[in-house]
């Protein structure tokens, strides 16, 4: 695992280092686009059920979170218009790579849950927070179009039992592609 931590470090750092003129800009666009924060941060759980905040670009309207409960769906009024391009290209996951640089996250991993997500959890699901949580994962390029919680975990825990550096830079290799044709949601 340690040499996964430094691969997750070395990469995250070099790539925002690469991509900070795209991270300014869009700060910068987000910030122009709608009043309130630039940086939207998620509450999620990490690895060991430690509580973390997931950094994202703000893609809601300022106080989204106060006006009822969490959807995803594209057609969420509270989307902002830049949010919603934000989220289709997921460079609103950019700011998330300071989360692997500090090692809140890894660049593959189960993706981090909200807290009342891990709230549900059983005791077979516990075993997804043995690893740090990734801004890509297993689901994210085998099921992305099946969003259902058991085929999720189902997923994660197939990752672990099976994670080795080949296997990162096999799901690595097929995000980029996914995000190059806007696949998110």
């Amino acid at each position: 695992m340690r040499a996964k931590r430094i691969f997750d470090y070395c990469t995250a750092s070099l790539a925002l280092v690469l991509l900070l003129p795209i991270v300014a800009t869009l700060a910068i666009l987000v910030k122009l686009s709608s009043p309130g924060e630039v940086i939207y941060r998620a509450k999620r759980i990490g690895r060991d059920g430690r509580p973390f905040y997931m950094y994202k670009f703000r893609t809601m309207i300022s106080g989204a979170d106060r006006m009822g409960p969490l959807v995803t769906a594209s057609n969420d009024p509270r989307i902002t218009v830049l949010g919603y391009y934000l989220r289709k290209t997921k460079l609103d996951e950019l700011p998330s790579l300071w989360n692997v640089v500090i090692g809140d996250m890894s660049l593959v991993g189960p993706r981090p849950h909200p807290v009342d997500d891990y709230e549900r959890y059983s005791v077979e699901h516990l075993r997804r927070l043995d690893v740090s949580p990734g801004l890509t994962g297993l689901w994210q390029v085998t099921a992305r179009n099946d969003p259902s919680f058991e085929t999720n975990m189902a997923l994660d825990l197939e990752y672990i039992e099976n994670w080795s550096l080949g296997l990162d830079l096999k799901i690595l290799f097929k995000t980029i592609p996914a995000v190059f044709r806007a696949e998110g949601r």
